[in-house]
């Protein structure tokens, strides 16, 4: 597949039209909007720097580093399933480990409908016979080895998805224009792209990352009285 056409793929997937059900999930930003730990633009890049980019550099980023060398010629479908196993372990809130595995599955479902490929049609049996769950980071890496895209480029995908959705949810949710976030996208996307290189030397048994004020506002927004997102 010549590069043009991989990247026009891989801009597909990662483009809020398509239809992953994305949308609805903030990520637990509206929890931290709740408890009064995000509210406006400085604490959001505060949240965003100081959190949300470690986080994808520690857990998302390696999982679907891993996961795409995983998926080589031949797959090796038992480092799969560990991997498959590990993305749902390592996020201990019930609202971040449905919404990773909603993701997904739509993305697994998008995959084979528009795309069909011997090697997603694998991944999905082997899904069905180990009763496996299909965690966001690792079809991320799936996705890119169908439309034959680089490492590097199925790690951009990743940093930008979560990226544009949680900066998304913050219109919403916060007094915040376009053009604030976007300068904040801009700047998240320069130093998450720095830790590519991390990402894919990081060893499987050091993924994972502890931040315990975020997990305990999403457990939170699980029970609240109202809520714009899912997650």
């Amino acid at each position: 597949m010549s590069n043009l056409i991989w990247l026009a793929s891989l801009l597909h997937t990662a483009d809020s039209f398509y239809p992953t059900g994305g949308y609805a999930h903030s990520y637990g930003l509206e929890g931290l909007v709740h408890e009064g730990l995000v509210k406006d633009r400085e604490s959001l890049r505060s949240f965003v720097l100081e959190s949300l980019l470690p986080s994808l550099a520690a857990v998302d980023l390696p999982l679907a580093a891993h996961a795409w060398q995983a998926f080589g010629e031949p797959p090796d479908w038992s480092g799969v399933a560990t991997l498959c196993e590990l993305a749902v372990a390592v996020k201990p809130v019930k609202e971040l480990r449905l919404a990773c595995e909603r993701v997904g599955r739509a993305r697994l479902d998008l995959l084979s409908t528009l795309r069909p490929h011997p090697l997603s049609t694998a991944f999905a049996g082997y899904v069905r016979e180990q009763r496996l769950q299909t965690p966001a980071p690792v079809l991320a890496a799936l996705e890119a080895r169908c439309i034959e895209a680089p490492l590097e480029a199925a790690l951009a995908a990743v940093l930008y998805t979560t990226l544009s959705a949680v900066l998304s949810a913050a219109v919403k949710l916060l007094r915040m224009g376009q053009n604030a976030c976007h300068t904040l996208l801009v700047e998240s996307l320069t130093v998450g792209a720095a830790t590519f290189t991390q990402a894919t030397q990081r060893p499987i048994e050091e993924i994972g990352y502890f931040q315990p004020w975020w997990d305990v506002a999403s457990a939170r927004h699980e029970t609240a009285d109202g809520r714009l997102f899912i997650s």
